[in-house]
C-alpha cells in the first residue's frame, strides 16, 4: 500500500495553492485532481477579479497556470477521484476510483462544491454563455444590461442586490408566492427600484443564438390560470444553493446541515488532527477563487506544522 506524507484531494484554487506551499515545504505532496480537474473555474470563460491578471484570464488558463506552478515545485499530480475514506485513525486511508487505497499522514480536503441547477437541458448548453451560478464572479459582464436570477432565499436576494448595482434591470424568478429570505433581506430587495420579482414563476427553458437572449417562463404552473411567455434577458443567474463535495467524509468530520465541513474559526483545522479543509467545501459564504487560494495556503502551512510535530 502506498504511503503519502501529504495527500491533497481536489484541483481547484485551494488544492493547487495547497500543493504549491506543501511542495515548497518539502512535504512531497500527492494531489488527486478529482471529478472536475481544475475545479469549477474551468467552466468560467473569463475571470477579471483574480489578482495578477490585469487583462483578465480564462478559467481554464488560470487553473493550468496554477497546476504548472505546483508541478514546478514537485507536486505529484494524478488523475483520480476519492471514492471512500477512513479517517478513524492515522494514517488515514483514502480509496481512489473505488480500487486503489492510499495511506496519508496528513490530508487536505479541497474537493469544492457544485452549484445546484434547475435540471433543464439548456443550462448545460448555455453554461459560460450567459448562465452563471455566481453573481460576484460574473456580474461585471452585465453592466447596464438586463438579467434574471432564480431563487428566493437569502443568497438570491443578496446576489440580486449586488447585480442591481451593475445591471439596468434585475428580475428575480421565484417559484413560490413569497420570498424565503430573512426579513431584512426582503426589505432591502423591495426597496431597490430596478429589481422586479416574478412570483409563482418557473424557468422552463433558455433561448439565444450565440448566448442567452431570454428565458421561457411559466406562471402559475398547473393551475387554471397558467400562463406561458418569454422574458428577454442577457444573462441568467442561479441562486438555488450549492452542494459541497464532502459526502465520503461525513462519518468522521463535523459538517453543517448542508454538508459544508466545519473548521475551527478562521483556520482550516477540522475536528480530526491532521485533516484540513480548504476552499468551497468548507466555505458556504464567500466561494471565491481568491479566498479558496488563501485557505489552501493556510491548509498547507498547518499540515507542515502538524507533520513537524510528529517528527
Amino acid at each position: 500500500m502506498e504511503k503519502i506524507r501529504c495527500l491533497i484531494l481536489g484541483s481547484g484554487p485551494a488544492g493547487y495553492t495547497a500543493a504549491i506551499y506543501a511542495s515548497r515545504a518539502n512535504l512531497s505532496p500527492v494531489l488527486y485532481e478529482g471529478i472536475q480537474p481544475g475545479g469549477q473555474l474551468t467552466t468560467t470563460t473569463e475571470i477579471d477579479n483574480f489578482p495578477g491578471y490585469p487583462n483578465g484570464v480564462s478559467g481554464i488558463q488560470l487553473m493550468e497556470d496554477m497546476k504548472k506552478q505546483a508541478q514546478r515545485f514537485g507536486t505529484d499530480i494524478r488523475f483520480g477521484i476519492a471514492t471512500a475514506a477512513d479517517l478513524s485513525k492515522r494514517p488515514f486511508r483514502i480509496t481512489i476510483d473505488g480500487e486503489k487505497v492510499v495511506e496519508a499522514e496528513s490530508l487536505i480536503i479541497a474537493t469544492g462544491a457544485k452549484a445546484k441547477y434547475l435540471g433543464i437541458p439548456d443550462e448545460t448548453k448555455y453554461a459560460g454563455m450567459g448562465v452563471s451560478a455566481c453573481a460576484t464572479c460574473d456580474g461585471f459582464f452585465y453592466r447596464r444590461k438586463t438579467v434574471a436570477i432564480v431563487g428566493g432565499g437569502d443568497t438570491a436576494c443578496e446576489e440580486a442586490v449586488y447585480l442591481s448595482g451593475l445591471a439596468e434591470k434585475v428580475y428575480m424568478i421565484v417559484r413560490k408566492d413569497f420570498l424565503r429570505a430573512s426579513k431584512i433581506m426582503q426589505d432591502t430587495v423591495f426597496k431597490m427600484p430596478n429589481i422586479g420579482i416574478l412570483f409563482n414563476h418557473n424557468v422552463t427553458g433558455i433561448y439565444g443564438k450565440e448566448g442567452v437572449e431570454g428565458v421561457h417562463l411559466v406562471k402559475n404552473s398547473g393551475l387554471p390560470n397558467e400562463e406561458k411567455y418569454d422574458l428577454a434577458v442577457d444573462g441568467l443567474f442561479l441562486a438555488i444553493g450549492h452542494e459541497p463535495n464532502s459526502g465520503i467524509f461525513k462519518d468522521y468530520l463535523d459538517t453543517d446541515e448542508t454538508g459544508y465541513i466545519i473548521t475551527q474559526g478562521s483556520t482550516p483545522l477540522t475536528n480530526i488532527p491532521g485533516v484540513f479543509a480548504a476552499g468551497d467545501v468548507a466555505d458556504p459564504v464567500y466561494r471565491q477563487a481568491t479566498t479558496a487560494a488563501g485557505s489552501g495556503c493556510k491548509a498547507a502551512i498547518e499540515a507542515e506544522r502538524f507533520l513537524s510535530s510528529l517528527d
